[in-house]
Order: C-alpha cells, then sequence, then structure tokens
C-alpha cells in the first residue's frame, strides 16, 4: 500500500500534458473485440483500470502488443475464453463492457458482476434488459451474468435509466446484430460519442451519437482500424481547479476545451481567466476564488466527476456555495474527510452548502472513491501543513502520474510507503 504526502501552500505554475480519458479508452479496448483483425488503440493513459481491461482481455486469449506512446495493438484472433472472472472485474465496473461485444460476436460469454467506486446504485438492469430485447438468453448465477445468443437482432430500446456503460454496451452489441437498433435516453458523453466514431470506422452504422436517440444499423462484421481516443477532460478540469485554488497559472496541452464548458464557465465565475485554443487551455488565478453553485448532471450539463473538485475550491473560496448532486446518491464521503482539515461543509441528503474558510490544516485523510481522492490531494494543495492522502489506489484508477504532474507545476508532493 501507498500514500501520497503533500505540503500545501505552493502556487501551481507551468503546462503540462493531458492524457487519453480512461472512460473512453476502455470502451475502445472492449470494442477490439468486435473487430475481425488488429486494432491499434492510440492515446491511451497508464492506469491501473486500462491495466485491468489488458490482463483481462489476454487472459482471454487475446494478443495484445504495447508500442511506445502507449499505443496497443489488439488482435483478437487467438481469442479462447469468453469469461469475465470476478477476480479481475471486481474493482473496475466497466469490466461489464465485455459483454456486449462478445455475445453479438462469438454467441456466448460469462462476466462476472462489476466492481469500482461506492459511490451509490449503479445496477446492471438495462444491460441485461436491452441485450434480451435483442435476443439473448442471459441469466445471472453466483455472482456471474451468464448469456448465450445466435446473432442478436435489432430492437427498439427505451433504456430506463440514463446509462454512460449501457449505452455503451448495447451500442456495441448493436453493431453487430441483424437490422436497425434504435436506443433511446442515450448518454450523449462524450465518451459515447468517441465510441461510435470507432466503429463507424471499423465499418459500423451509428447514426445519432451525442444525442438522445441513437440508430444502429447491425452490420454482418467489423475490421480492425487505428484509433486514438480523446483527451481527459476530467483530468483537465481537476487540474484546472487545483491551479485555481492555489491562485497560480497553467497551460494544459493536448486537451480539448468544447469536452468540458460546464467546468469552465463554472471556474470563469469563481474568478479564473481561462483563455482556450483548439487543443490548450490557459488558467490564471489572481485572487482568492469566489464559491460558486453547481448542480451535476449528464452531459453536457456540470459532471458529477468534478462535483468533489469543485467542493475542495468552495472549501477555501470566498462566500458560499451549494453543490447539489443529481446523479449518484452516495457521493459527498469527500465532504467528512474535508471536515477534517477545517471545511465548514453542511450535507443535507443531496446537496451541501459550502462556506469558504482562508485556509484548511493539514490531516490525515482517505480516499473514498476515485474521484473523492483527487478532490482530497487539491484539499491538500492548500491546506497548512504535511497532508497524508490514504488508499490511493483509487486515485490510480483514473489519474496517470498525478503526483509527477502536479510536482511539474510546482507541488511538494510525493508518494511514500504506507
Amino acid at each position: 500500500m501507498e500514500r501520497l504526502l503533500i505540503r500545501g501552500g505552493h502556487q501551481l505554475d507551468g503546462e503540462i500534458r493531458i492524457s487519453g480519458a480512461k472512460n473512453a479508452a476502455l470502451p475502445v479496448m472492449a470494442a477490439t473485440l468486435l473487430a475481425e483483425g488488429p486494432m491499434k488503440v492510440g492515446n491511451i493513459p497508464h492506469l491501473h483500470d486500462v491495466t485491468t481491461t489488458m490482463e483481462l482481455l489476454g487472459r482471454m486469449g487475446v494478443e495484445l502488443t504495447v508500442h511506445e506512446g502507449m499505443e496497443v495493438e489488439v488482435d483478437t484472433s487467438s481469442i479462447k475464453e469468453f469469461k469475465a472472472p470476478y477476480e479481475l472485474v471486481k474493482t473496475m465496473r466497466a469490466s461489464i463492457l465485455v459483454l456486449g461485444p462478445i455475445l453479438a460476436r462469438f454467441g456466448h460469454a460469462e462476466v462476472a458482476l462489476p466492481g469500482g467506486c461506492a459511490i451509490g446504485s449503479r445496477p446492471v438492469d438495462v444491460h441485461i434488459s436491452g441485450l434480451r430485447a435483442m435476443g439473448a438468453d442471459l441469466e445471472i448465477e453466483e455472482g456471474y451474468i451468464k448469456g448465450t445468443a445466435q446473432r442478436l437482432r435489432g430492437a427498439h430500446i427505451h433504456m430506463d435509466i440514463c446509462t454512460v456503460t449501457g449505452t455503451e454496451n448495447l451500442m456495441m452489441a448493436a453493431a453487430l446484430a441483424r437490422g436497425t437498433t434504435i436506443l433511446e435516453n442515450a448518454a450523449r458523453e462524450p465518451e459515447v460519442v468517441d465510441l461510435a466514431n470507432c466503429i463507424n470506422a471499423m465499418g459500423g452504422c451509428i447514426r445519432g451519437a451525442g444525442t438522445t436517440t441513437l440508430v444502429i444499423e447491425g452490420v454482418d462484421s467489423l475490421t480492425g482500424v487505428s484509433h486514438r481516443v480523446l483527451p481527459d477532460r476530467i483530468e483537465t478540469g481537476t487540474y484546472l481547479t487545483a491551479v485555481a485554488m492555489t491562485q497560480g497559472r497553467v497551460k494544459l496541452k493536448d486537451t480539448d476545451p468544447s469536452l468540458l464548458e460546464a467546468v469552465i464557465a463554472k471556474l470563469r465565475q469563481s474568478g479564473a481567466e481561462i483563455e482556450v485554443g483548439e487543443d490548450w487551455i490557459e488558467l490564471v488565478m489572481s485572487q482568492r476564488p469566489s464559491a460558486v453553485d453547481i448542480e451535476t448532471a449528464p452531459f453536457p450539463g456540470f459532471p458529477t466527476d468534478m462535483q468533489a473538485q469543485l467542493c475542495a475550491l468552495n472549501a477555501i473560496s470566498t462566500g458560499s456555495g451549494r453543490v447539489i448532486e443529481t446523479v449518484f446518491e452516495n457521493r459527498f464521503m469527500h465532504c467528512l474527510e474535508m471536515q477534517r482539515m477545517g471545511a465548514n461543509i453542511r450535507i443535507d441528503g443531496s446537496s451541501a452548502t459550502i462556506t469558504g474558510v482562508e485556509r484548511l490544516k493539514a490531516a490525515p485523510v482517505m480516499a473514498t472513491d476515485l474521484r473523492a481522492s483527487a478532490s482530497l490531494v487539491l484539499a491538500g494543495l492548500v491546506a497548512e501543513g504535511e497532508t497524508p492522502v490514504d488508499r490511493i489506489y483509487h486515485i490510480d484508477r483514473g489519474y496517470e502520474c498525478i503526483e509527477e504532474k502536479l510536482a511539474q507545476l510546482g507541488a511538494d508532493i510525493q508518494r511514500v510507503p504506507d
């Protein structure tokens, strides 16, 4: 086990490169199971979840080759297993994304019910009911989703819950189904669009990506292509917030400002000066931030994955801000840890009212999920003293070399054995 030690009080300044998006890389890696012929996936972030996904594919017999710059070549011609075992997928909810592609192409699958962050209910019912509507025979036995199918057939599916992984799983399955599939109440996130673009490049026919209705014309086969995953909008927003909290300056390269307009708007509201280009963002904060109100919502609304970071910003801002969480019902656990550092936070059900204090004070804190861990690191950057952050395996699931990137900007942060 490891922890991060952060000595606060340093103004961040400099330039860093943004990594590829984990939430785009994982579904694209799953989509390689649809391809007849090798695929190359570029801009892959070096993260624990990506490593787990590669290990999962390798366990199935898929041949993987890692090239320079984290481009991964995937060849499924040697696949021999169609099972995603519990010991590999228990920490990663995205493991369920292999279910749709395996069923669609190979006709049978056995996938452990997924794990991930303990941030609320994220049922797999949408995945199962959607695949059943497409003709799959699915049962849950001994903690596994076990399914068989001849060739899946197109269906008109209205998803009861707007879910990103549900949209992606059903979209991948429909890409090889016979006939037309219509997915209503589909997720609009950029990572869904990236996956649709990848499948279309493989020879698929998906229309409506980025809207709430997807129309997928099934094809007989898909071919391998080269695809570069999009930049990580949540990593981008996290570093912008960190620099704003320390009243510093940063230029983030290899990113896409259009992916996080809601976050940029809130940071500007807090007092940050932000300039954007095609693939870069520059932020300067010359004053103590002002508190902002946010309400999370599916894209293009304010992302739930940036809620914890804005809570940290509000904790040291002038004034009070109200944060309303509408996506996950158990996502204020980071606030309890920040209270240990002196944050003035009052939680009332799905909302938190945060009144800023001039400075936080270092205290031992424990990460409870991926984005909570990021918010505690941000709080440590502005706290007096040395803040130890425990259980950082959460942060390694979603941030590539976070201590190295923050150190490039002047933070006093190091990874040490627990």
